[in-house]
């Protein structure tokens, strides 16, 4: 069975930063870009508008950051999957406790990784068939 391509939304304050996250994005055939904010705020009415199956966003931006924004964005969309990113670390029981599937360290985020991470969490989220 042939899976329709997940729709992904790319937050990132940084517009180099969003460039490269979606360039990255685009090493993996079962996904497609769906559209791109530079807040949380702009993350969330993105979100309602373009209905991703991925959100793969930064943890650190002004205003909402990835945190908040992903405690509201599955709170209205809990089907969708949320990556978050950032060139810190962080504490992972804080995304975890935000409900996102992962926390990738942008130094080490490569296509092979972030569909790793896609495929088993939207696994995970499909019911048996």
């Amino acid at each position: 069975m042939t899976r329709a391509p997940g729709g992904v939304l790319v937050v990132d304050d940084q517009e180099l930063l969003r460039a490269s996250l979606c360039h990255v994005i685009a090493g993996i055939p079962e996904l497609v870009i769906v559209g791109e904010a530079s807040s949380g705020e702009e993350a969330l009415e993105a979100a309602d508008q373009l209905a991703p199956r991925l959100v793969v966003m930064d943890l650190k931006m002004p205003g909402m950051g990835g945190i908040a924004a992903t405690r509201r964005l599955l709170a209205r969309r809990p089907e969708t999957v949320v990556v978050l990113v950032s060139v810190d670390e962080c504490d992972s029981e804080q995304v975890l406790s935000a409900g996102a599937a992962a926390f990738i360290p942008k130094q080490r985020l490569s296509s092979r990784l972030l569909r790793e991470v896609w495929e088993a969490a939207r696994d995970a989220s499909l019911p048996p068939e």
